[in-house]
């Protein structure tokens, strides 16, 4: 089992824990993550931390692709992966949702499918230097558009591009972890659980076989929260303030995948009690809303050997690894201890 160490985005002020970066490292971890909402971006930590590891992957979970054009998305992996040595570079890819897409970047949200079907397909043919043309059903290169002069040149990457870096998507739905299936290299699951994985995973199956692959040419590699306390119930309900932001607030009152995971997860009837308390300014009480069952079936939490016996459940899904989010060296250590790295710290 391979393990990534989740850093999040940064809240108020940007905090990259070098520290436990390299001990994460130092313990054998595979990957690190960013991520990107609405305050820091995913790329440019990314380059900072290249600049102080020597070997661990650097991954984007998720850069959202209205954030930056597709070229764009490339050039910035292509060159973090140059500065990192190459070979390191992991472009997490995600819609992120229509509230963010159109309120804050401007962009239309259109048919999610093909953007990001057109968006990846342009990836690819900018890191093999190929001259960028692409007429997508949502993305076309040259732009040819409303406002255009018509005079837009196919261009190919001045940089020799690293033409292997990986692309992983970050989906839930059927139909997306089907395209993740076929057109990407890695899957990262949507606030999935082991429970939630044999349907997911036949979702995948299915889009890999749409490309002449098997399961066994994907990465599959969820998230999940870790926590070491003999207080159980205490480290469930310090997740449930997060929770109920996403469920409540991340999302349309129609349009929320947050919650419509919940709901898939068969947590239907807190899912709309949650949203219609959080958008109804009672915050308070869609935290308290959230099950107990949901936080504690998705995270380790609890003394050591808790989390040795509900750590197989995750190796027993089928994930080829597993993105640890944990605010404890411990948790990072023991984590590394059940995965059974090569540990040098």
């Amino acid at each position: 089992m391979k393990l990534g160490l989740s850093l999040g985005y940064s809240g108020r002020h940007l905090d990259i824990p070098m520290q436990r970066i390299a001990l994460a490292e130092a313990l054998g971890y595979d990957s690190v993550w960013t991520a990107e909402a609405y305050g820091s971006d995913a790329w440019t930590p990314l380059a900072f931390i290249a600049a102080h590891t020597r070997s661990i992957r650097l991954g984007t979970a998720i850069q959202q692709i209205a954030g930056r054009p597709p070229v764009m998305a490339a050039m910035q992996a292509a060159t973090v992966d140059a500065l990192a040595g190459g070979d390191r570079v992991i472009i997490g890819l995600g819609m992120s949702g229509p509230q963010i897409v159109e309120g804050w970047y401007g962009q239309p949200w259109g048919r999610p499918y093909y953007r990001l079907k057109d968006y990846v397909a342009i990836i690819r043919k900018t890191l093999r230097r190929e001259v960028v043309s692409h007429d997508g059903r949502e993305i076309a290169l040259p732009f040819a558009g409303e406002g255009a002069m018509g005079i837009g040149k196919p261009l190919k990457s001045i940089l020799h591009m690293n033409p292997h870096i990986p692309i992983w998507l970050g989906t839930g739905t059927e139909t997306m972890v089907r395209l993740t299936g076929e057109i990407a290299d890695g899957w990262l699951p949507l606030r999935m659980t082991p429970e939630y994985v044999p349907k997911a995973r036949a979702w995948l199956a299915a889009g890999a076989r749409k490309s002449g692959r098997g399961l066994d040419a994907l990465d599959a590699q969820s998230g999940v929260q870790v926590h070491i306390t003999d207080d159980v119930q205490t480290a469930i309900d310090a997740g449930k303030p997060n929770a109920a932001l996403y469920i409540g607030g991340m999302g349309h009152k129609t349009l929320n995948f947050h919650k419509h995971m919940m709901i898939e997860r068969g947590f239907g009837d807190a899912a709309e009690r949650i949203q219609e308390l959080y958008l109804a300014g009672r915050k308070d009480e869609a935290t308290a809303a959230v099950p107990d069952e949901f936080i504690d079936e998705a995270a380790l939490l609890g003394p050591k050997e808790r989390i040795r016996k509900r750590y197989r459940d995750w190796v027993d899904a089928g994930f080829t690894g597993l993105t640890v989010g944990a605010n404890q060296d411990e948790a990072v250590r023991f984590m590394a201890e059940l995965a059974g790295l090569n540990q040098r710290a």
